[in-house]
């Protein structure tokens, strides 16, 4: 699929078996709540984007952001180290989205972000998706995540999917998780061992609503037996005709039904229950730690909290067979936005 816009300024909608090449939302025919158009700076700076890649296994977790909302851009950037309990986070704002590059291809684009000497750069082409990070002496990353090998009979099957988001606006969605990858990762000087550890990226855009939000969980996971397990379970938004929820078994995608979370809003870091109305998803997520943000500048606010930790439960193949998860680490967020 090359485009997702068509020649009449419509967006097509649903599931994509193949990912669209450019996300034209140039060529989209905004309009307001009474089919007035919206067209120049106004329609342009309606358009978000955002890209979050995620590194975890049992001994080190990595989350990456770069947000670009055209008035404002944001990166951040943690790491945690479960067996220490050793948390460190960055994050920059930058008016504008100065010093910020953002692309409308998910799989063939470059993504960056520059504050002072830290840089951050995402660079997608043929199948591999290559991170590098380098914030001072602190942390240094220099990782190639394999996302679709022509070369092999197994590709992976990425979530991909666009739907409407109020009267007239859309979301767009490339959604993928336990991802193998080879590289260096250096964290306060010291060398990290990636064997074990498994990627997920998200990448997501559109002209969404002025105010949403969402519960998310993603994990990636492999196994006692080698079997690589990822999740994505997302409620609140992506909901009008399609969801974006979607089990991997060794790389093969499951799509999910309607996705539940239950928890405390006010005491977050307590247990989580994740859910799938199809049943094929029963899992308790157990919190370890925390990210969080509160912006309220008036016109434009976030209420952000993305939580890393431990699943246990059990999720169900497509033939209805139990895998049995114990441990895995992972995330859940919840997140209020107005922009």
């Amino acid at each position: 699929m090359e485009n997702l816009i068509n020649h009449q300024g419509q967006v097509k909608f649903g599931l994509f078996e193949n990912t669209p090449n450019t996300i034209n939302h140039h060529d989209f025919d905004l309009r307001d709540h009474m089919d007035k158009p919206i067209k120049g700076l106004r329609k342009k700076m309606k358009f978000n984007q955002f890209q979050f890649i995620g590194l975890t296994g049992d001994d080190f977790i990595l989350g990456v952001a770069i947000v670009n909302l055209k008035w404002v851009s944001n990166c951040f950037i943690y790491v945690y180290e479960p067996k220490t309990k050793n948390f460190k986070e960055y994050s920059w704002l930058k008016p504008l989205a100065f010093n910020t590059q953002s692309s409308n291809q998910p799989n063939n684009g470059d993504w960056s972000f520059k504050s002072g000497k830290n840089e951050i750069h995402i660079k997608s082409l043929l199948g591999t998706r290559h991170l590098t990070l380098n914030i001072g002496n602190e942390l240094n990353v220099d990782v190639q995540i394999q996302e679709n090998n022509p070369q092999q009979q197994d590709d992976y099957q990425p979530l991909s999917l666009c739907c409407r988001a109020g009267y007239n606006g859309w979301v767009f969605t490339q959604k993928t998780t336990a991802l193998e990858f080879n590289g260096d990762i250096k964290f306060q000087r010291r060398a990290i061992n990636t064997q074990d550890l498994l990627a997920s990226v998200d990448w997501s855009c559109g002209y969404m609503r002025r105010e949403t939000f969402w519960n998310w969980a993603s994990l990636s996971h492999k196994t006692s037996d080698g079997t690589k397990v990822g999740l994505n379970l997302a409620a609140g938004v992506n909901e009008t005709s399609h969801t974006e929820n979607g089990l991997w078994i060794n790389n093969e995608l499951i799509k999910l039904d309607r996705a539940e979370f239950i928890f405390e809003r006010q005491n977050r870091i307590h247990t989580w229950h994740v859910t799938s109305s199809d049943g094929h998803i029963d899992l308790r997520f157990e919190p370890e730690g925390e990210r969080k943000e509160k912006v309220n500048a008036g016109f434009m606010a976030s209420n952000f909290t993305q939580l890393f930790g431990r699943f246990y439960g059990q999720v169900k193949d497509k033939n209805g067979n139990t895998i049995d998860i114990n441990g895995a680490m992972g995330f859940c967020e919840d997140h209020f936005a107005k922009w």
